[in-house]
């Protein structure tokens, strides 16, 4: 809206059939809150890594990494729930903040996509 340009407003519904197409990939079968839950940690992941660039940039190393290890930490979580090792209900009777499973989840996040390992 910024920009006036009506084309931006075409062009986010057509990102949004994309996000939607490819969510529907991983995310199957949601059930409750998965589907929102999912966008929403992928989505803030996502900002959360680009706030992690900008202070990167800034030289703001420990800063950015704050950002960093949280963005991964948010993106490990969404993989256990889409990948069931945890449901949403769970997630929501514990207080996020000492969330404890956050740490093993990033750790087999980071043993799943170990680029040097060949399947």
């Amino acid at each position: 809206m910024k920009t006036g340009n009506r084309k931006y407003l075409d062009m986010l519904m057509q990102v949004r059939d994309i996000r939607k197409n490819y969510l529907a990939k991983i995310v199957t079968n949601p059930k409750g809150e998965e589907w929102c839950i999912s966008k929403h940690l992928l989505a803030a992941s996502m900002r959360l890594i680009e706030v992690g660039t900008k202070e990167q940039a800034k030289g703001n190393k420990k800063e950015s990494e704050a950002y960093f290890k949280s963005a991964f930490d948010l993106y490990s979580l969404f993989f256990a729930i889409n990948m069931k090792m945890i449901s949403v209900e769970k997630i929501k009777e514990s207080d996020v903040k000492k969330f404890s499973p956050l740490n093993k989840f990033s750790e087999l996040v980071k043993k799943m996509v170990d680029c040097c390992k060949e399947w």
